[in-house]
């Protein structure tokens, strides 16, 4: 039984330009205890497909279509007082940058101590004995004496394990982690990754994981979802969509992968072109400018279609 299903998701920004979709379509689908990794370029509509399931668009974003079905109810039914006890509880979000989402002027204990007395009617005292444990629980060292300190006295690993810590804290049902390394170097993000991962595991949780990093999803994810310009392009389990890429986009994201010699031979590879502005969509399929095997028909939009059993493509050489 599916734990989340998403149907037709459509979230558009009202510009001078004109209506842009940032999330044009979308439709995905993830069961208890798996991880989906959403994955493309900066733009594709990554994060904001993210923050659409939690209603947390801002604005003058809104989302105009779709179901988005979390434990049998749709979440764009709801009202901001039914969504505010979904947020934290049932699904929580680990964003990019924790010092921007981090409170500068509250200790760390103060804000995990929110979750707790916010929707587990924990007691102060109560809220702080158990945020002591949540630290010591992402592996951050005198957990007792880091739960009075703010988020700048901390370092950024520090940071994203308080992120974490504050998103377990009430044991959601699905976590939604956003680029949660980025901002940290290659060391700390192994760390990070291994910690989130693992808690995910134990917790029988699952994560929608958002990153650009294909490498990090083939080692990371169950199945995987290649965003493009707003759009599924292609979405398959993780070892089928690694053995057979079908879509031209996800192809070139592949060999984009850097490989050892690859740098000092000067052969980083890169897909050609740029992501097109959602303002100023080419018609018919959104890649094929970038495309080298485009055809005549690609001035027409491809559907996304499954052509294999539990491979999805919307690409017409695909079919």
């Amino acid at each position: 039984m599916e734990l989340l299903e998403i149907a037709g998701l459509s979230t558009s920004f009202t510009t001078r330009s004109g209506v842009i979709k940032a999330v044009d379509n979308v439709s995905l689908s993830l069961r208890k205890g798996r991880v989906l990794g959403l994955v493309g370029e900066s733009g594709c509509g990554k994060t904001m497909t993210a923050l659409s399931i939690l209603n947390l668009v801002p604005p003058p974003g809104r989302i105009t279509a779709g179901k988005i079905v979390f434990e049998d109810r749709d979440l764009l039914t709801l009202s901001e007082a039914e969504m505010r006890k979904v947020r934290g509880a049932r699904i929580s979000m680990v964003f990019q940058e924790p010092m921007t989402a981090l409170n500068p002027v509250f200790t760390v204990g103060n804000q995990i101590g929110e979750v707790l007395t916010t929707h587990q009617a924990a007691t102060a005292s109560e809220a702080l004995d158990r945020s002591v444990e949540l630290l010591r629980s992402v592996g951050i060292p005198s957990p007792e004496k880091r739960v009075h300190e703010y988020p700048h006295q901390l370092s950024g690993g520090m940071r994203q394990r308080v992120m974490i810590a504050m998103a377990i804290a009430c044991r959601p049902s699905l976590i939604l982690a956003d680029e949660p390394t980025t901002a940290l170097d290659v060391t700390i993000q192994a760390h990070i990754l291994e910690l989130l991962t693992r808690i995910q595991a134990e917790m029988g949780m699952a994560m929608i994981l958002v990153t650009h990093d294909l490498g990090l999803i083939a080692e990371r994810a169950h199945e995987v979802a290649v965003m493009y310009a707003g759009r599924i392009v292609e979405q398959a389990d993780t070892p089928e969509l690694f053995r057979d890429p079908l879509h031209p986009y996800t192809r070139g994201l592949m060999a984009s992968l850097p490989r050892p010699g690859d740098v000092r031979r000067g052969r980083l590879r890169t897909i050609p072109g740029t992501v097109p502005r959602l303002s100023d969509l080419p018609k018919g399929c959104t890649f094929a400018p970038r495309c080298d095997i485009r055809i005549d028909r690609c001035a027409a939009e491809p559907e996304l279609v499954e052509v294999k059993p539990g491979h999805w493509v919307r690409c017409w050489k695909a079919k």
